[in-house]
């Protein structure tokens, strides 16, 4: 048995050290790809079912779009805690310490446990403050908190999953996290009519229905991730016997994880002001920018999947000292991912109504709706290259880069540019704002991130012992 664990640990070592690096982040990239495609199918499908409700749609339509800053928070503190494993495993798989990556993947799942206690309290005790912070319409508040209250209480199935998929994806074994995606983006898919609507003898629970549905799915998910990495994942063996708990390991965890945590945040805070912003012009407005939200995440999610198959392999490579596979990682990293968000672009800008009529968009919503999704697209180039250079600098153990990026393109500069052009040119005109702050970001993320590369090839040139 320790033979055959050997030959998968060495069979892996040089796959991440020898396979041509193209190759390489197509066979690590797609499936993490369609892995952070399918996450952005939970909301998606909770609004286009929610969308068709006979009553009150609107009204739930805007009932989501007020929880999923709280939703994307959950989701930021299980991923970032993932993505700061992710960058510590592949580091330390890379320097041949599989005993150590044990203990750091047994310290991520106890912080786990630590992040559910929280949801799990604020799920209790904080979700009709929340809700009733941003609206006073009693059914929004009512659907609202309904639809929280359960996704947080519940909320075991996302954060796990969440930690489950990296350990997978540190190894070289995306694949495996996509099935556990799709299990559970299917099991969503399937009951969401069945509980929204009462099919086949339910009962019709309209928005809590697609609660339960999405936690259910959820669950499913995690539980297929787990089975996987307990009997596909040799390179990783979490024991609890003996287990104790290492500060120094959490501390790398969040070295690189918390900025990703903070940027994903600076997400649920920018559409938490929007709201705010929006809610003064009509409920409307409230609803499409959930829905372009939401739209625009599910874009995202290729891209974000793309760079986070970048971090095993540029951490891996930085563990083991060979820069020229770091190198040769950014420049399949940025082009393929401008080419991803160049296809979004065409994507909005050609076919926007339809877009929208997918969540049964009315005649207001599509008339403010699709000159909106033009502007905005065109700013999506800039915000992949900015997303990417983000990750490609947390391989190399720096995560201050993602997540100022993500202070300059979803807050410092949207907000306030939004805000004016608002009260200045009116609503039509305001959504270039994204062009302003993407550009920005864009210019920051680029420089900075290549800076640390030649930085980092030039301590490495200065050591014989790199190759």
């Amino acid at each position: 048995m320790q033979k055959k664990e050997d030959s998968v640990k060495m069979a892996e070592s040089n796959r991440m050290k020898e396979m041509p690096v193209n190759k390489l982040m197509v066979q690590m990239g797609i499936p993490m790809i369609l892995s952070m495609a399918l996450q952005a199918v939970y909301n998606i499908v909770d609004s286009a079912f929610v969308g068709n409700m006979k009553e009150g749609s609107e009204a739930a339509l805007n009932a989501l779009t007020l929880v999923f800053p709280v939703q994307m928070l959950m989701v930021a503190v299980g991923i970032g805690t993932g993505v700061g494993t992710n960058a510590l495993l592949a580091r330390t798989l890379g320097q041949g310490n599989s005993k150590k990556a044990a203990k750091v993947a047994g310290n991520s799942l106890f912080l786990g446990v630590i992040i559910y206690a929280v949801c799990l309290l604020f799920g209790i005790f904080g979700v009709k403050a929340y809700i009733s912070s941003q609206t006073v319409d009693p059914e929004v508040i009512a659907m609202g908190t309904g639809y929280l209250r359960i996704c947080c209480v519940i909320s075991f199935g996302i954060i796990f999953f969440s930690l489950f998929e990296k350990l997978l994806q540190a190894t070289g074994r995306s694949l495996y996290s996509t099935i556990g995606q799709v299990v559970g983006a299917v099991v969503n898919i399937i009951l969401d009519p069945i509980m929204i609507f009462g099919l086949f003898g339910c009962p019709a629970m309209g928005i809590r229905g697609a609660a339960i549905a999405t936690v259910i799915g959820q669950i499913a998910g995690a539980i297929s991730a787990l089975l996987f990495n307990r009997f596909k994942n040799p390179l990783i063996h979490v024991r609890f016997r003996g287990y104790r708990f290492n500060w120094q390991d959490v501390r790398d965890i969040y070295r690189v994880g918390l900025p990703t945590i903070v940027m994903q945040a600076i997400g649920s805070l920018m559409t938490f002001t929007i709201n705010h912003l929006l809610l003064e012009i009509s409920t409307t407005a409230v609803a499409f920018f959930g829905i372009y939200y939401k739209l625009q995440n599910f874009l995202m999610m290729p891209i974000n999947g793309l760079g986070q198959a970048g971090i095993p392999i540029v951490g891996y490579n930085y563990g083991a000292k060979n820069i020229s596979r770091i190198r040769e990682t950014w420049r399949v990293l940025l082009p393929t991912g401008a080419g991803i968000a160049l296809c979004g672009t065409v994507l909005f800008w050609l076919f926007p109504g339809q877009l929208l009529t997918l969540f049964s968009a009315n005649a207001q919503m599509l008339a403010l709706g699709v000159p909106a999704l033009r502007i905005i697209s065109v700013s999506f180039v800039f915000a992949s290259v900015t997303i990417l250079c983000g990750y490609f600098a947390s391989g190399l153990g720096n995560g201050i880069v993602n997540m100022v990026s993500a202070g300059i393109r979803q807050f410092v500069l949207l907000i306030p540019c939004l805000s004016f052009l608002i009260r200045t040119v009116g609503l039509s005109h305001a959504w270039y704002a994204f062009w302003i702050a993407e550009v920005c970001a864009f210019a920051y993320s680029f420089t900075t991130s290549h800076r640390l590369l030649k930085t980092t090839i030039k301590s490495c040139s200065d050591n014989s012992t790199y190759k």
